[in-house]
C-alpha cells in the first residue's frame, strides 16, 4: 500500500492517545496486586504470551493461510489485552482488578513480546519485511505502546480527577478508531475481501473462541474461583486489536497483515458476548444446583 501521513503519523498518534488513557486507568498499585494473586496472574499470562501463539501457529498452519494473512493472525495473538477486556469481565461479573493488573503487565510485555512473536512469524512464512531485529522498529512499537501508558500513570498520580474526567471521551476515542481503522483496512483490501474472509473469517473466529475458552479452562484447572476465571477468560480472548492494526498499517506498511485484526475486531463482540452469556449462565446453575 502507498504510505500517506494519515497511516504513517495519524495512526500511531491515535493509538498514543488510546495508550495514554488506558495508562489514565492504572496505577503502581495494579503491579503490587501481582504479589497478592500470583497463581491468576501467571496463569493468565502463561497462556496469553506462551500458549495463544502456539495455538495461532497451529491454525494458520492447518488452514494453510497466504504468508501476510499467517503473520497478521500471529501479530494478532501477539497484542495484549485492554480495556475492551476489562468492560467484558465487569459485564459477566469477573475480577476486574486482576483484568486491570494483567491489562498493565501485559502493556509492558508487549513492546518485546509483539516484535519477538511478529518477527519470527516474518521469518518462518518467508514475507518481506522485518519487526525486532530492526532497532528502530522496536523502538517504534515501546514508542506508541508502552510510553503514552507510562504517561497516563504519571498524569493518574499527578490529577486523579482529570484521570476520571478523561475516562469516557478516551473510551469513545479508542471505539471510533478501531472501527474506523478495521472498516478502512476491510475497504483497502475490498478485491480480494471475499478470499481472506472465507480463509481468516474461519482462523480468527476459532483464535477468538480457543483464547476464550483457554483462558476460563486454565483457571478453573488451577482451582481460580469464577470471577477470576471470567477474568482471566476475557483477558486472554480478547486482544487490543488497534495495536495490532497499527503495527500492521504503519510499522509493516501492509494492508494485508491488517486484515485478521479487522476481521477479528468484529468477530470478537459477538464471540465473547456470547461466551460470557455461556460461562455465567453455566455457573449460575452449578451454584443454584448447591
Amino acid at each position: 500500500m502507498n504510505d500517506s501521513v494519515l497511516i504513517s503519523v495519524g495512526l500511531p498518534v491515535a493509538l498514543a492517545i488510546i495508550m495514554f488513557g488506558l495508562g489514565l486507568s492504572l496505577q503502581v498499585a495494579d503491579f503490587r496486586r501481582v504479589a497478592r494473586t500470583p497463581r491468576a496472574v501467571v496463569v493468565a499470562l502463561g497462556l496469553q504470551v506462551l500458549v495463544l501463539p502456539v495455538i495461532a501457529f497451529g491454525l494458520v498452519v492447518a488452514f494453510d493461510l497466504d504468508p501476510l494473512l499467517a503473520v497478521g493472525v500471529m501479530l494478532l495473538a501477539a497484542s495484549p489485552g485492554g480495556t475492551t477486556a476489562n468492560l467484558f469481565s465487569h459485564l459477566f461479573h469477573g475480577d476486574v482488578a486482576l483484568n486491570i493488573t494483567l491489562t498493565a503487565i501485559n502493556s509492558v510485555l508487549a513492546a518485546v513480546t509483539i516484535p519477538l512473536v511478529t518477527n519470527l512469524a516474518i521469518g518462518y512464512f518467508d514475507t518481506d519485511g522485518d519487526l525486532g531485529l530492526q532497532w528502530a522498529k522496536v523502538v517504534q512499537v515501546i514508542a506508541i505502546v508502552l510510553v503514552p501508558v507510562a504517561i497516563g500513570m504519571l498524569v493518574r498520580r499527578w490529577s486523579s480527577a482529570f484521570a476520571a474526567r478523561a475516562d469516557k471521551p478516551v473510551r469513545v476515542f479508542s471505539i471510533v478508531v478501531l472501527v474506523a481503522v478495521a472498516v478502512g483496512a476491510l475497504l483497502g483490501e475490498r478485491e480480494n475481501l471475499g478470499g481472506y474472509l472465507q480463509q481468516v473469517g474461519i482462523v480468527t473466529g476459532l483464535l477468538c473462541v480457543l483464547s476464550l475458552g483457554l483462558g476460563y479452562a486454565g483457571a478453573r484447572l488451577v482451582r481460580l474461583d469464577q470471577p477470576q476465571a471470567v477474568a482471566s477468560s476475557m483477558e486472554v480472548g480478547i486482544h487490543n486489536t488497534t495495536v495490532a492494526l497499527t503495527i500492521a498499517l504503519s510499522v509493516l506498511d501492509s494492508t494485508e497483515v491488517a486484515i485478521p485484526a479487522a476481521v477479528y475486531s468484529i468477530l470478537m463482540y459477538v464471540l465473547a458476548t456470547a461466551f460470557g452469556f455461556l460461562i455465567t449462565r453455566g455457573a449460575g446453575r452449578v451454584t443454584a444446583a448447591r
